[in-house]
């Protein structure tokens, strides 16, 4: 099992590393971090992550993890990155993305008339795409699979190892990493999130979130 996952510059930190836990430990998988050049990405914390291959040099994977950004427009105009996304999607077994890794997926053509998900902020950018928003955690449509906002990479890659490997090994893989959310607030949604909650989350993403 061949997994790839894009790697740019200023990605989201939790975007890349959640999905990346959970599916690395699928047995045999074999990761790849792929960029448009070899070497240190820098994350949008400032973390560096090691891209151990370029582009070219990887042509397909049986799953493909776009993570998101809080500022995706660079990617989404890199024509470069769009066409390897689109040639990895035709052979691809699955198409994921996480938080705002959909809109790049979009930018690439390949959200044509699918139900998607991606960051609550813009989430209604996906029409751009011709796709149709869905608020949800995570949505499968085909073998396109995308994940809200940051921390939902986590259930969309347990959601994919139980769709592709079985139920068991998924669960063994959460109980593995221990994911049992137990949040110390109710304010991770829009829908259980009060209202003064939701202004104050968005005054604090509107100066870095840009699609």
């Amino acid at each position: 099992m061949d997994i790839a996952f894009l790697l740019y510059d200023n990605m989201t930190s939790l975007d890349f590393i959640g999905p990346y836990q959970v599916l690395g430990m699928v047995p045999n998988a074999r990761l790849h971090l792929v960029a448009t050049e070899a070497g240190p990405v820098r994350t949008d914390l400032g973390v560096r992550i090691h891209a151990d291959k370029r582009l070219e040099e990887v042509s397909r994977a049986d799953i493909l993890v776009v993570p998101g950004s809080p500022d995706p427009s660079k990617v989404m105009g890199d024509e470069r990155v769009l066409s390897w996304l689109r040639a990895m999607d035709a052979s691809s077994r699955w198409t994921t993305s996480v938080c705002t890794g959909a809109l790049i997926l979009g930018a690439a053509g390949l959200l044509q008339g699918k139900r998607a998900t991606t960051h609550w902020m813009v989430l209604e950018h996906l029409r751009n795409f011709g796709a149709t928003p869905v608020a949800e955690r995570v949505v499968f449509d085909g073998k396109v699979v995308a994940a809200a906002g940051v921390s939902a990479g986590i259930d969309m890659a347990l959601a994919l190892v139980a769709k592709e490997f079985g139920a068991l090994l998924a669960q063994s893989i959460q109980l593995g990493i221990e994911y049992d959310p137990a949040p110390p607030f109710q304010t991770g949604s829009l829908r259980v999130a009060p209202p003064a909650v939701v202004e104050a989350a968005q005054a604090m993403l509107q100066s870095v979130v840009r699609a």
